[in-house]
């Protein structure tokens, strides 16, 4: 059986494919952080505009707390998620040739992984509204690398 295989290999040698990105062509695109990014703005200032009851009524607060844990949950599940994107775009996309049009590309990715995990543990309208203004210049930076103007769209 171990033999087969080197045996298959040499009668049927399959051709060589090159790649500049470690996936197929289109499966990469920053839409995808901008959606989670956007949704940790939003819950910031969800949370930063929800008003604490101010009675001991046990009901009210336990509305009041339930709906702060749920935009926080969803805050920190969205920063996480858009971190994860982003780290997979810049290490898996971007390639040296990248880097010598765009030098400041390293720094643009790392900027924009620290304001995830800020946004995280935050409650920061301005860290949110830089993380969405890094990520459109990612955006940006990654349509040029492919020749195209795409515009960048932000639901709010």
């Amino acid at each position: 059986m171990k033999n087969l295989q080197p045996m298959i290999n040499n009668l049927f040698p399959a051709e060589a494919a090159n790649a500049h990105c470690d996936g197929p062509c289109g499966v990469y695109d920053p839409a995808d952080a901008r959606i989670k990014a956007e949704a940790v703005l939003s819950m910031t200032k969800k949370i930063l505009a929800l008003t604490p009851p101010s009675d001991g009524d046990s009901v009210a607060w336990a509305a009041y707390l339930n709906t702060m844990s749920r935009y926080i949950a969803i805050k920190e599940e969205q920063a996480h998620k858009a971190k994860e994107e982003l780290l997979v775009l810049w290490t898996d996309y971007f390639k040296p040739v990248h880097l010598e049009k765009y030098p400041d590309l390293h720094s643009t990715f790392w900027q924009a992984a620290k304001l995830c995990s800020a946004c995280k543990v935050e409650v920061n309208l301005e860290h949110a509204q830089e993380l969405m203004a890094t990520v459109e210049k990612i955006h940006n930076i990654f349509w040029a690398t492919k020749g195209r103007d795409v515009t960048y769209y932000t639901a709010s």
